[in-house]
């Protein structure tokens, strides 16, 4: 589809740099990212990223697929990862847009129950003045803890997204997109996504994800470059990547521990597979890291873990 294949993926929209390897969610106003686009979002994609906007006051043309719908706040828009997406925003407009990556998804649903689970769709939710302060308020909450360097900074991102999310899942959509069936290769790409969060430290090649789809590797090839623009191995190692950046990062283990937890041989060859993908060291990147927290908190501590545990203010080996 012409439409599809012109969509640019992005981590965030208009940049390619902003989304920090370690961090997990991203949050901000509609008015920071949509002013500087004379408050026209043109269509694109993220891949690996579930998005949600929350429209507060003013009216929004949501573009979903092909689809065009007209939406007045107070209203949420869901938009899962590869779905093309674009916003049309009066100047009045104001909101907030929230960034998910799914390993951070995956924890939600696990932690909610079946009841959570991902919508396959994208989802317009039309919201009552109730439920609209309500919301506005988890959002606003939400957005500080995001741009502040507080103590537990982490721990409250997530109770805030975790309400949001239980608060979203326990209501119908007032409004789900009237346009073409999901195509299959948009549900092989996502299951592909969740199979290799299943299984990304186990190191398995793209054949046994093929195998495991019903397909051949080649056409698991075609399926991923098509909707996330990169090859499923890339994929593969990105996902490894993540995890070893997080790791790095809001915990205290050591190289080798990460190596084994991610389930690598030894730690020489993380280490290798490391520097190949991050383009640094893991003892290099952590301490690039840590130096940077401590610089934006203004204290000598690295930033608080999602755990609420702060990890010690020398990285270990």
């Amino acid at each position: 589809m012409t439409y599809f294949d012109h969509a640019p993926i992005f981590k965030l929209y208009g940049g390619q740099e902003e989304w920090s390897r370690a961090e997990r969610v991203h949050c901000e106003t509609i008015a920071s990212r949509s002013r500087l686009h004379n408050w026209h979002i043109r269509p694109h994609r993220h891949s690996g990223l579930y998005q949600i906007l929350y429209l507060h006051r003013g009216r929004a043309v949501v573009c979903l697929d092909e689809a065009r719908h007209a939406v007045a706040g107070p209203a949420i828009v869901e938009v899962p990862q590869a779905f093309v997406h674009g916003f049309e925003f009066d100047e009045d407009c104001a909101g907030h847009v929230v960034t998910i990556a799914y390993p951070l998804l995956a924890r939600l649903v696990q932690l909610l129950g079946p009841r959570a689970v991902l919508p396959a769709q994208p989802l317009i939710h039309t919201l009552g003045r109730g439920a609209g302060t309500g919301l506005r308020d988890a959002f606003a909450h939400l957005n500080a803890q995001y741009l502040s360097r507080d103590d537990f900074r982490d721990a409250r991102i997530e109770a805030w997204l975790t309400l949001i999310y239980a608060r979203l899942r326990s209501r119908r959509a007032a409004t789900a997109p009237d346009g073409p069936p999901r195509a299959r290769g948009l549900e092989h790409h996502g299951r592909f996504g969740e199979l290799l969060e299943a299984s990304y430290a186990a190191h398995h090649d793209v054949a046994w994800y093929a195998d495991r789809m019903g397909m051949t590797a080649a056409h698991l090839n075609v399926i991923t470059r098509a909707h996330a623009g990169k090859s499923p191995l890339q994929l593969i190692h990105e996902r490894l990547a993540l995890e070893a950046g997080r790791s790095l990062v809001y915990t205290s283990m050591t190289i080798g521990e990460i190596s084994d937890a991610l389930g690598f041989s030894e730690p020489a060859h993380f280490t290798r597979f490391f520097r190949k993908t991050a383009g640094e060291s893991p003892r290099a990147f952590r301490q690039r890291a840590w130096d940077q927290g401590r610089r934006a908190a203004g204290r000598d501590q690295i930033p608080a873990s999602s755990t609420g545990v702060s990890a010690p203010a020398s990285p270990r080996a």
